[in-house]
């Protein structure tokens, strides 16, 4: 870690007021963690962006009834076993499931993964979220 340099901003009387409310509630420590952590996210996700390696998880909740939902699935996560390290299957309902898939490799090919997982027809939600994996 480099060493800490102190920088000013500007922003409207009303978000920062927001702001303040929200880690408040999150009890995050104070503005410059929070503003840091904001920061440190947004880089992480660029690298995904640009191709960086970065880890992952990505969440899809689907239909089960949906005819070979399960099997295409498991095929497109065969076809990119190479940047998958392991998924849980949780049964939400009778109907639904929620299936976690934890990713770590070059974001570009994560995305593409991602992509083909969510428009698989039955899923109901998706989402991808990173991390740096250094």
């Amino acid at each position: 870690m480099g060493k800490l340099v102190r920088f000013s901003i500007s922003v409207d009387e009303d978000i920062l007021k927001e702001f303040d409310d929200k880690i408040s509630a999150e009890n995050c420590d104070n503005r410059s963690k929070a503003i840091s952590n904001l920061i440190n996210k947004y880089l992480v996700e660029k690298k995904a962006v640009y191709g960086e390696k970065v880890a992952g998880a990505i969440g899809l909740v689907y239909d089960h009834h949906k005819r070979m939902i399960g099997d295409k699935l498991t095929a497109i996560q065969h076809d990119h076993h190479h940047i998958i390290i392991s998924s849980q299957h949780i049964h939400l309902t009778h109907d639904t499931c929620f299936e976690i898939i934890v990713v770590k490799g070059k974001g570009k090919e994560i995305d593409e993964l991602f992509n083909k997982l969510k428009k698989v027809k039955g899923i109901i939600n998706s989402y991808l979220t990173v991390a740096s994996s250094t």
